[in-house]
């Protein structure tokens, strides 16, 4: 995939690989697969999975592997670093437990520097010029619980003036030892945001944060300002139209906010939504790209060839997507008929242990949605809705409703099962195209706001769609 020559001209270093030459964006793309770190695969994994991972990185000259500290429950918070240039680079992932797609993304850079092949010169000059640290789980307990906050519910993102928890603490202490020139925040945001009123998901939204109300740009915040031009240039190649602005109203609490104020030049690097990928495999490469080309931009200095009044055309995070939306249906109430949209979102549901979910729907919005967007969606033109039936044989287990024959319950109008014991084999949950509720339930599937999307959509007696949980299916 070719870069724009602005991005090039940007970019500067080529690398040099076999009969071609490629962009450093487009060789951290291509190559990216070389350095993915294979025991981490989802979005769900704990501490316990990466420490080991952390300390293996002991045994390789290239890196020094420092406990920070612990957090509130006692597990270790690291500092990865590497590198013997005078520049100092921060880097700090999952200050929030649930939002881990960058330290994935550490991860992967982790085993690029590892390893030795045809990009050596990207990384010799990157280790000559940088000094990098990267905290690459500054919240274990909360990612222990698959939770946004630390284990007294705190927010660390909005803990940098009190200091009050030891995870906050820690990521101070580093930074003022460091005295870093460039900060990277790296959290993950809503699936549901686009790039402005589009259809287009913000699967990255940057943002240079301000330090004071006023939103002025000091020298500190300009290079921010301008690194964020460079990034979003170059990550255009591999997702248009798919990069976000976030409000850069000042929150004094937070820690980019203030790492801006302090001295620290410091981008934020938010994850969003990308189409078909729960897992955030797809973003997790993306990310990966970001930090290469952000780091090597820092090396050269070239950001400051970037024009700053370019950040400010980069459109600013909307909410304009639903996971699943049906337009123009038939809808009868009253022994009247509306043609209506529905909008559909599904919501996940931890199983035990945080390692595992399964989804939810509910209905998000009844009535016109010609100005927004689904992951998915279908014109259900000339279609009636209808609710759903209840199939009247109780199952015992959910193993019991894997056997159903799915296909057949759907097309006689069957959305759900009634389940005897729902705690046994729950992981099936994730797996069914039936939804299932207990067996005293008497779920109502009437079309309204805020219940389970489990209809029909029907013409001339015939179901020919239903929407099961949320899925829509086609029968």
């Amino acid at each position: 995939m070719k870069c724009p020559l602005f991005v090039l001209f940007l970019l500067g270093l080529p690398v040099l690989l076999p009969a071609q030459i490629l962009s450093v964006p487009a060789a951290a793309h291509q190559y990216h697969d070389r350095y993915r770190e294979a025991s981490i695969t989802d979005r769900r994994f704990k501490h316990s999975d990466v420490e080991p991972l952390l300390l293996e990185l002991r045994s390789n000259s290239t890196f020094k592997v420092t406990p920070l500290g612990n957090s509130i429950e006692g597990r270790t918070i690291y500092d990865v670093s590497f590198g013997t240039g005078e520049t100092t680079v921060l880097l700090w992932s999952q200050m929030h437990g649930n939002e881990p797609t960058a330290t994935m993304a550490g991860l992967d850079l982790f085993n690029f520097f590892a390893q030795s092949d045809e990009l050596d010169p990207l990384r010799r000059q990157l280790l000559d010029n940088l000094n990098i640290h990267f905290v690459p789980m500054l919240n274990p307990d909360g990612a222990e619980q698959y939770q946004r906050y630390n284990a007294i519910d705190i927010d660390l993102n909005r803990d940098a003036l009190r200091l009050q928890s030891p995870e906050s603490q820690i990521l101070k202490r580093l930074r003022d030892s460091l005295q870093a020139d460039f900060g990277f925040n790296l959290h993950d945001q809503s699936t549901y945001y686009t790039t402005g009123v589009s259809p287009h998901p913000a699967t990255i939204s940057v943002l240079a944060p301000a330090y004071n109300y006023e939103k002025e740009v000091n020298e500190v915040r300009e290079r921010a300002l301008q690194l964020i031009v460079l990034l979003n240039d170059a990550i255009q190649a591999f997702i248009p139209n798919q990069v976000g602005r976030y409000n850069d109203d000042f929150e004094p609490r937070a820690f980019g906010d203030n790492m801006q104020k302090w001295g620290t030049s410091t981008v934020l690097i938010e994850s969003g939504g990308y189409k078909n990928d729960k897992e955030k495999q797809q973003i997790r490469k993306v990310n990966f790209v970001l930090l290469l080309i952000g780091l090597h931009a820092i090396a050269e200095g070239n950001y400051r060839k970037a024009p700053v009044e370019e950040y400010f055309t980069i459109p600013e995070n909307e909410r304009y997507l639903y996971d699943l939306i049906i337009r123009n249906v038939q809808r009868e109430k009253n022994g009247r008929q509306f043609m209506i949209d529905i909008a559909v979102n599904q919501n996940e549901i931890d199983l035990e242990g945080h390692r595992d979910f399964y989804e939810l729907s509910r209905i998000q919005y009844i009535g016109d949605l010609s100005t927004y967007y689904g992951y998915q969606e279908l014109d259900a033109e000339g279609l009636q809705a209808v609710p759903g039936k209840v199939y009247p044989k109780v199952q015992k287990t959910l193993k019991d409703v894997v056997e159903l024959k799915t296909e057949r319950l759907l097309k006689q109008g069957y959305t759900t099962v009634r389940v005897r014991d729902l705690e046994q084999y729950p992981h099936l949950r994730s797996e069914l195209l039936l939804d299932v509720v207990s067996k005293d339930a008497e779920p109502n599937h009437e079309l309204l706001l805020g219940r389970r999307a489990n209809f029909l959509l029907k013409k001339r007696r015939k179901n020919r769609f239903a929407v099961v949980n949320g899925v829509l299916v086609e029968l």
